[in-house]
């Protein structure tokens, strides 16, 4: 089980791919929205801003996220590090329900080419 250490060195991962991205995909994440990302069986929270292609996480919480962001991520610990390294596909574990991603119709457009 990926401890709490190694998701928020995932996320900033993954924060550094959407920073080294270019053209089409780094105009897709040059915008600015909350974000949380549960971490189910660590039963905690990251929240942050994605802003201009670059993860920001400003809190980690206890349990699941407090407040409504306007991008929302739930997965276990061991997918999200499988995700960030490529081990497994987000279309298809979004799809399957192993990962969450809930956001708004416009949002879910732009973070297509991410998927």
């Amino acid at each position: 089980m990926a401890t709490k250490e190694e998701c928020r060195e995932a996320l900033k991962r993954l924060s550094d791919k959407l920073t080294r991205a270019d053209g089409d995909v780094r105009g897709t994440v040059s915008f600015d929205r909350s974000l949380s990302c549960h971490i189910k069986d660590l039963d905690l929270t990251f929240t942050g801003r994605l802003k201009d292609g670059t993860i920001t996480v400003q809190d980690t919480l206890a349990g699941p996220p407090r407040e409504k962001a306007q991008i929302r991520l739930a997965m276990t610990g061991d997918d999200l590090v499988a995700l960030v390294d490529g081990e497994i596909d987000f279309a298809r574990s979004w799809a399957t329900g192993r990962v969450r991603l809930e956001a708004g119709f416009r949002d879910l457009v732009r973070l297509r080419s991410l998927l």
